[in-house]
């Protein structure tokens, strides 16, 4: 049988994993997972960049595994390690920095955005930032990656990736290939998941929905969802509305079918015509059903999650067997770049 393709993954720890980053980028991964040689890897160094305080960086750390692990990561079957525990990872970002001419950086997008769009002076400019896509390269070639799925907003870094491999292996190579050039995966139909605002869920603009809440805090945070002044009882608008949208991203086709009645009917059992405000129906039953669907979808994961968080040790062992798993695969690729530099 032929060996399974390499796919390999870094998320940042930003902070709890909302809903759309389940349904965008979570929850595909762990799909594409399943039929590949899966490795996936927490990017604390990259998180450095915005400068967070440690405390809050190592909670996040902390929280970003507990998430992946309760909605379905198998550490046996995926290799799961923070970016931090695998040296021969920045050691082979020097390499490529040696190959990596200044146009290629000026032109990153990253950059781009602080000098063109912000206005930031470029020497201003703090060189983790200007030579991210230089790490973002050696995370990638530093274990053989077949296949790395990116949005399209970090499409010219993969394009980077693919490029610094070729320059080292053309320099160094002499014919063969020391580094394996990735191909992307581009999902050209990125979900997107509207927030409290109606906008697409961001942390940015501070409109997200996280599942781990617990119930109150949880509904508490879907209250929060705007919707119009249609008054108690009237019908309400299914189309466009954003308890409704995100409601039928997590329901059953019946459950749906069932809430979208109860819009039409501004009723709570629409099949009674019983002029009665005990079955009425408004904006706030809409936003409870929200938080039933959604404490009924992820249950056990939330469990999970709270679980793990309260196990923290567990999730730094669990980091760093699976780091011993990823530097095996690391050492034998920065090995080969360094025997074709001449270090070796």
């Amino acid at each position: 049988m032929a060996a399974k393709k390499r796919v390999l993954t870094g998320i940042q720890p930003s902070g709890i994993p909302h809903i759309g980053n389940i349904l965008g980028a979570i929850e595909p991964s762990l799909r594409l997972a399943q039929n590949h040689d899966g490795f996936l890897f927490i990017a604390d160094l990259h998180a450095l960049t915005k400068q967070p305080e440690p405390k809050q960086l190592q909670a996040q750390i902390h929280s970003v595994a507990a998430a992946w692990l309760a909605l379905g990561l198998n550490p046996d079957q995926t290799v799961f390690y923070r970016q931090s525990d695998v040296p021969e990872v920045p050691i082979l970002a020097w390499l490529l920095s040696c190959q990596c001419p200044l146009g290629m950086l000026n032109r990153a997008h990253t950059f781009k955005e602080l000098t063109d769009n912000k206005g930031m002076p470029g020497e201003d400019v703090r060189h983790g930032i200007y030579s991210y896509p230089v790490l973002m390269a050696a995370d990638i070639l530093a274990f053989d990656a077949d296949v790395v799925p990116v949005g399209k907003d970090q499409k010219q870094h993969l394009e980077i990736t693919q490029e610094l491999a070729r320059k080292f292996n053309h320099v160094y190579g002499g014919g063969e290939a020391i580094l394996k050039v990735p191909e992307a995966k581009i999902d050209e139909a990125v979900m997107t998941v509207p927030g409290l605002d109606g906008r697409k869920m961001s942390k940015s603009y501070d409109n997200t929905i996280h599942v781990f809440l617990e119930d109150k805090p949880l509904l508490k945070r879907i209250k929060q969802i705007k919707t119009d002044s249609t008054e108690y009882g009237a019908p309400l608008t299914a189309a466009g509305d954003t308890v409704f949208e995100l409601y039928k991203l997590f329901a059953t086709e019946a459950q749906t079918t069932r809430l979208r009645r109860q819009y039409e009917t501004g009723r709570k059992n629409p099949d009674e015509n019983v002029d009665d405000e005990r079955n009425y129906f408004g904006w706030g039953d809409a936003k409870k059903a929200l938080h039933g669907v959604l404490v009924e979808r992820f249950g056990d994961a939330r469990a999970e999650y709270h679980r793990l968080m309260d196990d923290q040790g567990h999730l730094d062992r669990l980091l760093a067997a699976g780091a011993e798993r990823a530097r095996n695969v690391a050492r034998g690729v920065l090995e080969r770049a360094l025997r074709a530099c001449g270090i070796r």
